[in-house]
């Protein structure tokens, strides 16, 4: 085998149409693009979402809803999850830099403690927000509630 007798096997490629080649080609004339209109224009290009005329979707569906961009998104975290993580840690305090190394939030993350599932343990917790039943939990079980920043 040589380098010069390589070529693709049979049927595998396809030559390209060449279009606008003269009447010959069979392809001259208008060139596939038929008589007239916009389409038939050289520069032409269909905006997104263009329907022929017809009212497009995004103009057809109502508009709805409000994204608030002063939005402050928390993530959450359990109870259940501060329970097990002090009990395979042995930490007495739980705070951002040990959630982070456990890999429960990232370290940009803003944390809410939630109160979903129980704790026993008495541990004090650090994060940026509590909930109600989450703070009192913490308190109820001998812990402490910090609150960061």
């Amino acid at each position: 085998m040589k380098l010069h007798t390589l070529k693709p096997n049979e049927g595998s490629t396809k030559n390209k149409k060449r279009i606008g080649r003269g009447q010959g080609s069979g392809r001259g004339g208008t060139s596939t693009r038929g008589h007239k209109g916009a389409q038939s224009r050289s520069g032409y290009s269909r905006k997104f979402g263009f329907e022929g005329g017809q009212m497009p979707l995004q103009r057809r569906v109502p508009k709805f809803g409000f994204k608030n961009p002063n939005r402050i998104e928390y993530k959450a975290i359990n109870l259940d999850v501060i329970q097990q993580l002090a009990d395979s840690s042995k930490e007495k305090t739980i705070t951002l830099e040990l959630l982070v190394a456990n890999g429960l939030v990232g370290k940009r993350d803003l944390v809410k403690i939630l109160g979903g599932g129980a704790i026993t343990a008495k541990v004090e917790v650090s994060a940026h927000a509590f909930s109600a039943t989450a703070s009192e939990s913490i308190t109820k079980s001998g812990g402490k509630v910090v609150i960061v920043g």
